[in-house]
């Protein structure tokens, strides 16, 4: 009798040998590898990569976040307001419907339609706040554009008051805010504002609808009605109800009623408007070109129409063509008088210092580097104290303490004058121009310079030198071919941190420069928080940011950003 357990026949499953055969056996035949838990091998890798790269995208889910909320979105915004000009479009949409029929040719000013629809904007953006703004924005354009919208806010009801009287000597209903809401309203909200009237509420009214029988009947009265109905509820918090409407209502009702036909309309107060119908034909007229030209005779300029034609687009390359010292003009992008070209020279002043400021530290800053790592370590860390001890400084102290040295009755002209260097009436002039901005800023750097180098000269074994020499080379040869190409990576990563710092500082500049030591990051900052044109401060800033990427390009195809080492 056998033993049952020798018998591989009689084990309770494959052998090793038996199990790679079928699976050779299965692969021969097309069949899937399969994974411990039956599903195909295939397949459970890619669920394991998934779930890998879900875990991944969880952790650096809050620093990618974080880098779009702080650099994209902003950089975003600024690529956006660069050439966005949405306002005038906004604040005077009847206007630049019309304004591209207009010939800026012909040497003449628009018909009576354009500046019928000029004056239903500027009323609408005056009872708005929103002309002066609109007045400022254009004013970048053409010099005097703020005054003339801020003049014209003010005049309007010269016009709008001639309709406005007539109306209400003819009957004092049109003078009351009930005639106009039951002329205008649909029932139902007239029913809504009551309630709402009645019960004191507060909150938010219920939201003007106009008749639609009205917008057929009175198109403009219609339209800037509801107008000022809506502007009431939101802006005033006062019931349609109760209040009377603008001028405006009352002089595009006259308009209304000179080319409708009421006879037939017999809805809420149909006696008092075909009483106004019978009327408006003897009313006193104000012709609207004459009315806008009696205000400010600058309405009748061509330039001045043509500037509201070139940006009435609602995106404009104007900003970025005054960031070059051109212009818009009815003949295309021109270059502005010589006089007048400011950017071009500050953006090639703030190359020109960055560049400079570079090589100055690091011609300040590798002989530092170089004693620091070939120092004892103890004796490396207290001199690396002094290194960073500026870090713990105010910058706005350090560039002070550099304003009250340089300046002409400064720590340094004393010192020449004492020294008999330079006479007493003839004392060096070092601020407030580029050379108190060089050495300024240069100063503020180096620790940005000297901390990369170190690191990478910390890196470099000096049984390299050693080696060098023992085999014949001199000091110097030693240096130049085997010491300082190790050390070129250090050099590359300090001078794009200092080139790219100071190619957009402002305030060191802004303190020590003067007239001729400023940068554009100074002329981007004034427009920002001085004169609010933001969109020609984000044309700056986004040809800066363009000059900045194109030179990162250009020295990684020169240098190669792969050789730029922080150490290691």
């Amino acid at each position: 009798m056998t033993d049952a357990t020798n018998d591989p026949a009689a084990t309770a499953g494959p052998t090793p040998d038996q199990a790679r055969r079928a699976d050779a056996a299965d692969r021969a035949a097309g069949a899937p590898m399969l994974a411990a838990d039956g599903t195909p091998l295939k397949k459970s890798l890619a669920r394991s990569l998934r779930i890998q790269k879900a875990r991944a995208l969880m952790l650096v889910a809050p620093l990618l976040i974080f880098v779009l909320v702080t650099f994209i979105a902003p950089i975003g915004d600024m690529l956006f307001r660069s050439v966005e000009n949405q306002i005038v479009s906004e604040t005077l949409p009847r206007t630049t419907a019309r304004i591209d029929q207009w010939d800026a040719t012909s040497g003449d000013a628009p018909d009576e339609q354009m500046f019928e629809a000029l004056f239903y904007d500027l009323f609408i953006a005056e009872a708005r706040k929103e002309h002066t703004r609109l007045g400022t924005r254009l004013n970048y354009e053409q010099t005097g554009m703020s005054s003339l919208f801020r003049r014209s806010g003010r005049s309007l009801d010269d016009i709008s008051d001639v309709y406005l009287d007539q109306f209400e000597d003819l009957n004092e209903a049109w003078d009351e805010g009930r005639p106009w809401a039951e002329l205008m309203g649909e029932p139902d909200w007239i029913a809504d504002q009551e309630e709402f009237d009645a019960a004191e509420a507060e909150g938010r009214m219920p939201a003007f609808r106009v008749r639609d029988e009205m917008l057929e009947l009175l198109p403009r009265a219609a339209a800037t009605y509801e107008t000022f109905a809506r502007f009431a509820q939101t802006e005033d918090e006062d019931s349609p109800l109760e209040e009377e409407p603008w001028g405006l209502v009352h002089t595009a009702l006259y308009y209304d009623l000179m080319e409708a036909d009421v006879s037939g309309y017999n809805g809420p107060q149909a006696a008092l408007l075909k009483e106004a119908d019978a009327a408006v034909a003897e009313f006193e007229t104000v012709n609207f070109k004459e009315g806008m030209l009696a205000i400010d005779k600058d309405w009748g300029s061509v330039e001045t129409w043509t500037t509201l034609q070139m940006y009435s687009p609602d995106y404009t390359s104007g900003y970025f063509l005054n960031a070059v010292d051109m212009q818009k003009t009815a003949d295309g992008p021109a270059l502005r008088d010589a006089d007048e070209r400011i950017y071009g020279l500050l953006f090639k002043r703030t190359l020109f210092m960055s560049l400079v400021i570079t090589f100055s530290c690091i011609a300040l800053a590798y002989p530092v580097a170089y004693l620091l790592s070939n120092l004892p370590a103890r004796t490396a860390n207290l001199l690396m104290i002094l290194v960073l001890l500026p870090f713990w400084t105010s910058l706005l102290v350090r560039t002070s303490a550099w304003k009250v040295m340089l300046q002409q009755q400064g720590v340094i002209n004393d010192v020449l004058v004492w020294l008999g260097i330079v006479a007493d009436d003839s004392r060096l002039v070092m601020i407030n121009n580029q050379f108190g901005t060089i050495v300024a800023m240069t100063h503020i750097l180096l620790p940005f310079m000297i901390l990369p180098m170190y690191s990478v000269m910390s890196t470099i074994p000096p049984s390299y030198v050693r080696a060098a020499k023992s085999l014949g080379a001199t000091n110097w040869t030693a240096f130049w071919r085997v010491y300082f190409p190790q050390s070129v990576p250090g050099i590359g990563a300090g001078s794009i941190l200092v080139f790219i710092l100071s190619i957009g500082y402002y305030i060191t500049p802004e303190i020590v420069g003067g007239t001729t030591g400023t940068f554009i990051s100074n002329r981007i900052a004034y427009h920002i928080s001085s004169s609010l044109n933001w969109g020609l401060a984000a044309a700056l800033g986004s040809i800066l940011l363009v000059v900045v990427l194109v030179l990162y390009w250009a020295y990684d195809r020169i240098v190669g950003i792969d050789n730029v080492k922080l150490g290691g």
